[in-house]
């Protein structure tokens, strides 16, 4: 027969307590110059990432290529301290039922409760990892999928290095956004994006993440950011003045025309969510999206610019 342990109203005071630092938002952030990480963003490591990433082959969903990069992910994710999730689901596809897997990491420290899971975070910063299926040609996606991918995990590293920086983030690793057909349709594509919404969806607004960003081919050495119409235009103009605090404001600019990737489940959520991308790039889904391609500098402006964002302007609340 069980013990009955009396806890008085203190102890009851101090598991309250408990429980509300474990469900209490992540926004304790404060920006301050001295700690900021931004400037420790490396292009050449986000670059190596990515060398690594296509050093797999193609990576299509459901391809055992793929599971291979989500172990090398992992890998990195909990050597930098942070706490991975699978997010597992089947979809029907054009070419079948495919199982999909979104790799969400939370930056935890010690805390072991499963409700810290459960807890809202100001921001979610993600990238699609898989690669787009062809049978007739190899395609590695170095820019598309590979690029992103490669510099969210250095973001990853570098925000660990300030854990109240880290601990207001999720980092979301998409699947499934390529369509198996030629283009996205609401029945094709964004399938990670997708299902991560609608399990976001099921929470109250106090719940659910304040603002998104997703990176997208950012690894042109003729960078040519383009955020396209159909991103909130205050978070572009947030975007913009961080680019200019670095001195990149000539690698940012914004289109004309919507597109259509891993921001809009978001955004139709209302989680106001960027798309940082450059479709200005011309080996995009061909065989020619190899390393060559793509540069460390280009991984350095759009990784060092996206933390100032998040530093400065989103969590530290500085006007743009």
């Amino acid at each position: 027969m069980g013990r009955f342990i009396a806890l008085g109203t203190a102890g009851l005071a101090l598991v309250a307590l408990l429980l509300w630092l474990a469900l209490r938002p992540a926004g304790t952030y404060r920006y301050d110059a001295k700690s900021a990480v931004y400037h420790k963003f490396s292009g050449a490591l986000a670059h190596a990432h990515v060398t690594k990433l296509i050093g797999f082959g193609p990576r299509p969903a459901g391809s055992e290529a793929l599971e291979v990069s989500r172990k090398y992910i992992e890998s990195q994710l909990i050597s930098l301290g942070w706490t991975t999730e699978r997010q597992i689901f089947e979809d029907e596809t054009p070419i079948g039922p495919i199982t999909f897997v979104n790799l969400r990491a939370r930056f935890l420290g010690s805390a072991k409760a499963a409700a810290v899971w459960k807890r809202s975070t100001p921001i979610i910063v993600g990238s699609h990892y898989d690669t787009k299926k062809y049978d007739d040609f190899e395609f590695v996606g170095a820019n598309d999928g590979g690029s992103s991918t490669g510099a969210l995990l250095e973001i990853a590293r570098v925000t660990a290095l300030h854990p109240p920086l880290a601990r207001s983030l999720e980092l979301v690793f998409f699947d499934g956004e390529e369509a198996f057909d030629t283009n996205i349709t609401p029945d094709d594509g964004l399938y990670g994006s997708r299902f991560y919404a609608k399990r976001l969806r099921r929470l109250s607004p106090e719940e659910r993440p304040q603002q998104g960003i997703i990176l997208d081919l950012i690894g042109d050495k003729n960078l040519n950011i383009g955020v396209p119409s159909d991103s909130p235009f205050k978070l572009y103009q947030a975007l913009k003045r961080a680019a200019k605090d670095l001195g990149h404001e000539a690698y940012f600019g914004k289109r004309n025309s919507p597109i259509i990737d891993d921001h809009l489940p978001l955004n139709q959520i209302g989680i106001p969510t960027i798309d940082i991308i450059d479709l200005d790039y011309d080996p995009w889904h061909t065989a020619g999206d190899t390393l060559d391609q793509i540069s460390a500098e280009s991984l350095q402006i759009v990784g060092s610019t996206t933390l100032l964002l998040i530093e400065k302007y989103l969590l530290g609340k500085a006007q743009p």
